[in-house]
């Protein structure tokens, strides 16, 4: 290792990175310098600084200048510039620098401590004798500011600055202090300052190349201003971190201090090891304040008792599940209007204003994450993809899907859970299906409402009040948390085949959207694209192997199941897939291709009688439009009369509104006997019969007047009711045709059974668009206001003989 001494080395203090310099001596001035590129270093005249040259041209021209005693130029490259354009790319206001010590490392690299002597600016870059650089300069020198009460004025400022930056340093220098307090010149003062101030080379140049006083002063000013506060920041974040630190180490020496205790007394260390481990896991949860304290307190109890208590397992299994309930994961919506299109028609067929009002809902959460979302409720008859509509939502959404089965529940703590002091006790559905989520925000799908009961146990309706109202679920509150739970993420999804019982207020929280069932050809359409495929699927099968006409669906939809949903129909074409795969397991082909021919031998005779042929050209016998949670059902009144004195016997087991709309309809048969020609000892004198075939089901509702009525004048004057006509409608006393419920369910039913013409009150009008158009097509749809239209249209013009 070579070592060169400057025997004229100045006394100086060390700062951080530079060294402030007394006892200045006079230094030559010459107009060319040996040029020193720096990367990264810029120094400040008066200063010292350590410099590291790792180029050859460099470092001849250091060695020589520290030879002649002469001194270098620093200038710093500009980053932007061109690095192989080494004049162009660097600045032209630099320092001067004497070369104070020089001392070549083992690594090779040449060390210089540099002393700042004043600024100069480069008039040429020259190329001096051996390849380095070098330049004709102009020196700057200080501009003179005594006297001057705006520069006193900022010179006061910045020092107060200073000092307090130093108290704020990790490892404070009282001697850097000290050499700040004791500077009075201006121009040393703001360069002094830079120079330790941990600034940018960019920033180190800008202030630099600033000569005026004044504007530097002012613009070191604006640099410590910033440090200063970044230093503030960080010396407070770094207390509350030492703080949190100690509190944590403190805990941490108590608990092993406790183990100690209990190895010394020969107690398991197991508690202890789980206590930590619960510990851990729930502080990964990031729990909510109140549920933080609850848990620390259960930790604190669960680490006193012996692992043999019956308690030690309750509460464990309290605390797990505190650890696992998703208390701050979400999932990340990922809503695309037109990729939630696809997804709703690629699940499901038709269905047209369901989806429209999917995608409205899905389309105001897009826009509005944060707002209140409606409770939806899917209501219509079993089999027609309420559940799979929940399915189809969370995978357009990116969301988890669960589901919890109502049915039957009668026990409110199958909602809200159990307390902890009972033995057994665990949480409600709602926490449960949340947990399996592992999401704070899924698809939850809440089947079958309308089979919720009630018990001595409590309502679970009544508890599903909290869960379905946005403006309370934020703070739900399972009995064996013992806290409030966030659900206002939740996406609730409700199914019900009926509306009827579920209960007002429950219903009154929640946005109804009935789901009607499907026509023959969406049926046709459905069972094509999905249900053949997927029958096929399961049973191993091919569509080589195994196929099936569009006739022999026709057959299978019309003769074999008459349903809203599609369950039954998918029964029977599991049934053919099964057929087929016995056959292919033999070794055989396969049946190919099914036509309705092949159904008797595969799956046995029709199962659906032809209700035209049921119609008989009798009179006394109307065909009504009923409808039920399975969808829309046709049925027939039959009247029939006896010798008598006029008394009236209805069966069928007809529910108490239906025999009161008997009661009105032959009421309404007496007073207008005269215009109907019916005679009026022909009424006295006769008891009549009210019939309505299936007597096993219970059959109820107004909406059977229409067609109680049709039958009895029917009977009464002998006119049969036309074969191809069904009716629906309530009556009044008066004779009106009152509005009823269910237009698309039965004017679907009874274009599957063959009807021509239906007749709907008028009132029903507005109700027509929900009839699907091909329906509308190939029925003839009467609307009516009156009875007496209802004759006109139902009966046949002669009476038959008798």
């Amino acid at each position: 290792m070579s070592e060169h001494d400057n025997n004229d080395s100045p006394e100086t203090v060390e700062g951080p990175s530079t060294t402030l310099v007394y006892n200045r001596t006079e230094s030559p001035r010459p107009d060319t310098l040996a040029i020193l590129p720096m990367s990264e270093t810029v120094l400040f005249p008066e200063l010292v600084m350590p410099i590291v040259l790792d180029r050859k041209p460099a470092i001849n021209a250091a060695q020589r200048a520290m030879r002649a005693d002469q001194p270098v130029g620093l200038l710093l490259g500009d980053p932007d510039g061109n690095a192989n354009d080494l004049p162009g790319s660097l600045h032209k206001i630099g320092t001067a620098a004497n070369i104070l010590r020089y001392v070549t490392g083992n690594d090779g690299q040449h060390h210089l401590v540099c002393q700042g002597i004043s600024r100069f600016r480069v008039r040429e870059f020259i190329e001096d004798d051996n390849g380095g650089l070098a330049a004709k300069v102009t020196w700057i020198d200080e501009p003179e500011a005594e006297g001057d009460k705006q520069v006193d004025a900022r010179m006061t400022n910045l020092r107060n600055r200073a000092l307090e930056a130093i108290q704020l340093m990790d490892r404070p220098s009282q001697e850097l202090a000290n050499a700040i307090q004791s500077i009075e010149s201006a121009s040393l003062l703001a360069d002094a300052t830079a120079g330790y101030l941990g600034l940018k080379p960019k920033e180190k140049q800008r202030i630099l190349e600033t000569i005026d006083i004044e504007s530097r002063l002012e613009l070191v000013q604006s640099f410590m201003d910033y440090r200063l506060e970044v230093m503030r920041l960080s010396n407070d974040i770094n207390q509350q971190t030492q703080q949190r630190m100690s509190e944590h180490q403190r805990k941490a020496m108590l608990r092993e201090q406790m183990r100690s205790i209990q190895r010394e007394l020969g107690e398991d260390e197991s508690v202890a090891e789980e206590a930590e481990r619960l510990r851990e896991a729930l502080d990964k949860a990031h729990l909510p304040e109140e549920a933080a304290e609850q848990t620390e307190r259960e930790l604190k109890r669960l680490e006193r008792m012996n692992e043999s208590s019956a308690e030690y397992s309750m509460v464990r299994t309290y605390l797990e599940l505190m650890a696992e309930l998703p208390w701050d994961k979400l999932s990340k919506d990922a809503i695309d209007i037109a990729e939630s299109r696809e997804i709703l028609d690629e699940d499901h067929y038709g269905l047209d204003k369901i989806k429209r009002r999917i995608l409205e809902h899905l389309a105001v959460h897009k826009l509005n994450p944060d707002g209140k979302a409606p409770i939806l409720c899917f209501v219509g008859p079993p089999g027609v993809g309420k559940t799979s509509l929940g399915r189809s939502i969370a995978r357009a959404m990116n969301r988890e899907f669960v589901r919890a089965a109502l049915g039957g529940v009668h026990d409110e703590s199958e909602i809200r859970g159990h307390r902890r002091t009972y033995v057994g006790a665990m949480p409600g559905s709602i926490i449960s299906q949340i947990r399996k989520a592992g999401t704070r925000n899924p698809v939850f799908m809440l089947d079958e409402v309308d089979k919720l009961g009630a018990s001595a146990h409590g309502d679970p309706a009544s508890a599903l009040l909290e869960v379905l109202d946005p403006s309370q679920n934020d703070s739900f509150n399972d009995h064996y948390l013992g806290t409030p739970f966030d659900l206002s993420k939740v996406m609730f999804i409700a199914t019900a085949n009926v509306l009827d019982t579920i209960p007002g207020p429950l219903r009154d929280r929640m946005e109804v959207i009935e789901v009607p069932g499907y026509t023959r050809e969406e049926k046709k359409q459905i069972a094509k694209r999905y249900l053949i495929d997927r029958q096929l699927k399961q049973a191993g099968l091919t569509r080589e192997q195994c196929d099936i006409s569009d006739d022999a669906l026709d057959a299978l939809i019309s003769g074999y199941t008459r349903e809203a949903g599609l369950r039954n129909l998918e029964r029977e074409i599991g049934a053919i897939a099964r057929h087929a795969a016995v056959q292919v397991a033999e070794g055989k082909p396969g049946p190919g291709t099914i036509g309705p021919d092949d159904l008797h031998d595969i799956i046995g005779p029709r199962r659906v009688d032809d209700e035209v042929a049921l119609r008989t050209g009798v009179a006394g016998v109307a065909t009504g439009l009923a409808w039920t949670p399975a969808g829309g059902d046709i049925l027939f009144v039959e009247a029939s009369r006896a010798p008598g004195n006029g008394k009236l016997t209805i069966t069928g087991q007809l529910g108490d509104v239906m025999r009161e709309s008997a009661q009105a309809a032959l009421s309404l048969v007496k007073a207008r006997a005269d215009a109907l020609g019916i005679d009026q000892e022909r009424l006295d004198k006769s008891d009549l019969h009210i019939h309505v075939p299936a007597g096993a089901i219970k059959k109820d509702g107004p909406s059977a007047g229409v067609a109680l009525y049709t039958a009895l004048v029917s009977l009464l004057t002998d006119r049969n009711v036309r074969a191809d006509v069904a009716m629906t409608g309530e009556i009044s006393l008066r004779g009106q045709v009152l509005p009823i419920g269910g237009v698309k369910e039965k004017t679907l039913a009874a274009h599957q059974a063959g009807i021509k013409t239906v007749m709907l009150p008028e009132r029903n009008r507005k109700d027509e668009d929900d009839i699907p158009e091909n329906v509308r097509e190939a029925l003839d749809i009467r609307y009516i206001s009156d009875v007496e239209q209802a004759i006109e249209i139902a009966l046949e013009d002669e009476p038959v003989a008798a």
